[in-house]
């Protein structure tokens, strides 16, 4: 017996009695649910993945009636989520996979690769999990696992280290059993070979390079970070007499593409706020108040938003068209899907 087949052996042992069984998207496996599922997944953990899932399926229980609905109402149901391209790709998936496939995921490696927001590992587990199928699959917690496993040094990013871990992976993957051994090496990954590992309960410790090394921790070689900067905005939360705020649709890429914000005056703009509203939005305001500064951090840089209250004077009914500007009832709010740091600043009022 190889020394493959005897890692895929220990794994599946291990995963029948310490893996997850029973995450909402292992029931009822179906491609759709599994897709969805992976898209979630991707740099988000199961804990906060799974109440998001099960109230997207509840809305949009099939594929075609995702590919129907509206971007506004699939990003609502993703707000608070993050990574809200996911959320735009996998709409723009839906309808590809309604108008080119009648409906009906592709079971086909190459087609499922060539859906936006899929690549090469998701579309391996995508397949792996729902129909068994052969395919390798490298996600974080696998690059985890395979890199303490052989001791590689190198931030797996780097085309030549992220190449070596395909050539294990692939190495590594049974015939068999696929969807068993995709989801077991992905719960390793995430339970037993964490961050912070709990190598007494890892069945692959006599294999590890790592632990034989005492050095587990030194492995994924971690990315050479700087020092994040930080950027500054102005959030305005403007208020008609009927109470409703202005909010704007952003542009479709870009940090929280397709998603409502509320209107943002640059902190290095000259012009006073009043000319700038009157100007930019069509607006007359006053009674400006400056509130606490609210900060987000992203993954390249922290952003500190500062927001001012302000009463509109125009009238309530008043549209800004040509600001793509609509008014809000934070009382009755709408289906909108809205950045978390903007629902933070709503919240707070």
């Amino acid at each position: 017996m190889t020394s493959e087949s005897i890692f895929s052996q220990k794994l599946l042992a291990w995963y029948q009695q310490h893996g997850r069984h029973d995450l909402p998207w292992q029931q009822d496996r179906s491609l759709y649910r599994v897709w969805v599922s992976e898209i979630m997944l991707q740099q988000t953990q199961v804990v906060t993945v799974i109440p998001y899932f099960e109230r997207f399926m509840a809305r949009f229980p099939d594929s075609q009636t995702l590919a129907n609905a509206s971007e506004d109402e699939v990003l609502h149901l993703w707000t608070g989520l993050g990574y809200y391209a996911r959320a735009r790709n996998l709409h723009k998936a839906a309808q590809i996979i309604r108008d080119q496939y009648a409906n009906a995921f592709p079971e086909n490696f190459d087609s499922v690769l060539a859906l936006p927001g899929i690549g090469r590992s998701t579309a391996g587990a995508i397949l792996a999990q729902a129909l068994g199928q052969k395919h390798v699959i490298l996600d974080g917690n696998v690059k985890r696992v395979l890199t303490r496993l052989y001791a590689i040094e190198g931030w797996p990013g780097k085309k030549a280290v992220e190449n070596q871990l395909w050539d294990i992976a692939e190495t590594l993957t049974p015939d068999n059993n696929l969807t068993d051994y995709t989801q077991a090496i992905m719960d390793l990954g995430a339970t037993t070979c964490a961050r912070k590992p709990s190598c007494q309960a890892c069945p692959m410790t006599k294999d590890c390079k790592a632990f034989a090394q005492a050095n587990v921790t030194d492995y994924p070689t971690p990315k050479k970070r700087k020092a994040l900067p930080v950027k500054a905005t102005h959030m305005l939360l403007l208020k008609n007499d009927a109470g409703e705020l202005l909010l704007q649709k952003r542009p479709p890429s870009g940090i929280w593409g397709g998603l409502w914000s509320l209107p943002e005056y640059p902190v290095d703009n000259e012009q006073d706020i009043t000319m700038w509203c009157e100007q930019q939005l069509g607006l007359i305001i006053d009674d400006c108040q400056t509130l606490p500064v609210l900060r987000h951090t992203f993954s390249h840089f922290h952003l500190d938003i500062t927001p001012i209250s302000s009463r509109v004077k125009s009238p309530a009914n008043h549209v800004m068209e040509a600001a793509n500007g609509v008014w809000y009832n934070t009382q009755r709010p709408e289906t909108l899907g809205l950045p978390a740091p903007v629902l933070k600043i709503l919240n707070r009022i």
